[in-house]
C-alpha cells in the first residue's frame, strides 16, 4: 500500500510537459535517399596461366636503353622484397609464410641456390617488411612482427611488436613501411568487395607508434592500398590502391592517392575524383545522404590507372643507374586483372613526376606477361613486389612462378 501511494505522488509531482517528452514517440529514421536504377555487365577473364620458361624472357618488352633478365627463379609465392645497404634482399613467401634472405655473393648477378636461405618461419600470411635501428618488421594477417638483424642477415626469434589487427577477408596482403615522422605504417585491406566493414580499422592506412602500443587510423575509405611510400624530396605520402570488382570492365580505375591524416578516400561509395560509384548500395551511406553528397566530403584520387589492374608494390626509384630523369619516380607493381574483357595489369608501370616533384602520369615500363594467342588469353607472370637494388637496377617479383626479374639500363649496349 505504501509503495503504490508513492509511486502515484511522484507521478503527480511530475511536470505534464516530461510525462509528454517520455510518452512521445522516437523520431522516425529517415529514408535512404532515392537513387536510379544501375545495370553492370561483367566478366570473369583469367588468362591461362604458363609456368615460366627462360625463352618467354623474350617476350618481355621495357623501353629502349634498358634490358630485363631473371636473377632468381623457383622462389615459390614470391611476394615482397626489403633490400640492405650491403645488398642483401629480405623475401617474403606469403603462401610459405617465411621470410627469405639472398645475397650475390660471387658477384654474378645471380642469387644462385647457395646464396639464399630460409630465415624465418610460421609467420601466417606474412607480406609487408621493413627495418629500422637493426631489426626487421613484418607484417601478417593480424600481426606485425619485430625481428633482430645479425651481420650475416640471420633474424632472431619473431617477438609480437603490435597485434589484434582486422581479419583478413577478402584481401589478405598488408603493406608496412616505416615513415619520414619516425613512425610505422601498415595498410588493411577490406574483408569483402564494396560494402561498407564493421571494424574501423578495415579498408584502411594505420599510423602505429615506435613502441607498437598506440596506433590511429591515418587514412580511411581505401579498400586495399598494399603499396605505399613517400617521395623522396617532398615526403608527401602516396599509396595505389585496388578498386571494386565486378563493377564493369573499366570502372572503378586504379588510384594513386596522395594520402592525409584523416581524410576519407571515397572507398566503397565513390571512386576516382569524387565520383559515386553506381554499383554500391546507397542505403549503407553514413547519415542517410546521396552518394553525391557523401562524395563531396571526400579525397579525390591524384591519379588514376587501367580498371582491374591490381596494384600490389609501389616503390621509389632512388638509384643512379637509370637516366637521371627516372630518379625519385615511383615504379608499381600491377599484378593483374581476373575480371575485364581485355586483361589488364600484369606489368610493372612508372609514376612520372615533374619537375616541381608532382605526379604527372602513369605509364607502362615492363610489359609482355599477358598475351592474346588465337581467342585465348594466357600469362606467365603476376608481378607483386618491386624495389631498387643497391646498384640501382630494379628488382620485381612474379608471385606465380616465384621469379625475381631485374631491370638495368645499358644504353642500347
Amino acid at each position: 500500500m505504501f509503495k503504490r501511494v508513492f509511486l502515484t505522488g511522484l507521478l503527480s509531482v511530475l511536470s505534464p510537459s516530461l510525462v509528454q517528452a517520455q510518452a512521445a514517440p522516437p523520431t522516425p529514421r529517415p529514408l535512404p535517399a532515392p537513387e536510379p536504377p544501375a545495370t553492370v555487365t561483367a566478366t570473369r577473364n583469367e588468362p591461362t596461366a604458363q609456368a615460366f620458361t627462360p625463352d618467354k624472357l623474350g617476350r618481355l618488352k621495357v623501353p629502349a636503353g634498358f634490358q630485363i633478365s631473371v636473377m632468381a627463379a623457383e622462389l615459390g609465392n614470391a611476394r615482397m622484397m626489403h633490400v640492405m645497404p650491403d645488398g642483401g634482399v629480405y623475401l617474403t613467401r606469403r603462401a610459405q609464410g617465411d621470410i627469405w634472405y639472398l645475397k650475390d655473393r660471387n658477384g654474378d648477378g645471380l642469387f644462385d641456390a647457395t646464396e639464399r636461405r630460409q630465415v624465418a618461419a610460421n609467420l601466417k600470411l606474412v607480406h609487408g617488411l621493413d627495418d629500422r635501428g637493426g631489426k626487421l618488421y613484418a607484417v601478417g594477417e593480424k600481426t606485425i612482427w619485430v625481428m633482430d638483424i645479425a651481420r650475416d642477415g640471420t633474424l632472431g626469434l619473431p617477438r609480437i611488436f603490435a597485434d589484434g589487427f582486422p581479419d583478413a577477408g577478402q584481401h589478405p596482403a598488408r603493406g608496412l613501411k616505416w615513415g619520414p615522422d619516425g613512425f610505422l605504417y601498415a595498410s588493411f585491406g577490406s574483408t569483402n568487395n564494396d560494402a561498407q566493414t564493421q571494424n574501423p580499422e578495415e579498408a584502411t592506412v594505420l599510423r602505429i607508434r615506435p613502441d607498437g602500443q598506440w596506433r590511429e587510423v591515418y587514412a580511411r575509405g581505401l579498400r586495399h592500398t598494399i603499396g605505399f611510400g613517400w617521395h623522396p624530396v617532398t615526403k608527401t605520402f602516396y599509396g595505389m590502391d585496388q578498386g571494386s570488382d565486378w563493377h564493369g570492365d573499366n570502372i572503378p580505375p586504379e588510384e594513386l592517392n596522395t594520402l592525409e591524416r584523416g581524410k576519407n578516400y571515397g572507398w566503397p561509395f565513390c571512386y576516382g575524383t569524387k565520383n559515386p560509384d553506381p554499383y554500391t548500395n546507397s542505403s549503407q551511406i553514413p547519415g542517410k545522404i546521396t552518394k553525391a553528397e557523401y562524395c563531396a566530403m571526400t579525397q579525390g584520387s591524384t591519379l588514376t590507372y587501367t580498371a582491374h589492374a591490381a596494384a600490389i608494390g609501389l616503390n621509389f626509384y632512388t638509384g643512379t643507374q637509370f637516366p637521371a630523369e627516372y630518379r625519385n619516380d615511383a615504379f608499381v607493381a600491377f599484378r593483374g586483372s581476373w575480371n575485364r574483357n581485355e586483361p589488364s595489369g600484369y606489368e610493372i608501370a612508372r609514376v612520372v613526376f615533374d619537375a616541381q616533384n608532382k605526379p604527372e602520369r602513369m605509364e607502362p615500363f615492363v610489359t609482355g606477361f599477358v598475351y592474346q594467342d588465337g581467342n585465348e588469353w594466357k600469362q606467365f607472370g603476376r608481378v607483386a613486389g618491386v624495389a631498387t637494388y643497391t646498384d640501382g637496377s630494379l628488382l620485381f617479383t612474379d608471385d606465380q612462378s616465384g621469379v625475381i626479374y631485374r631491370v638495368r639500363y645499358t644504353g642500347g649496349q
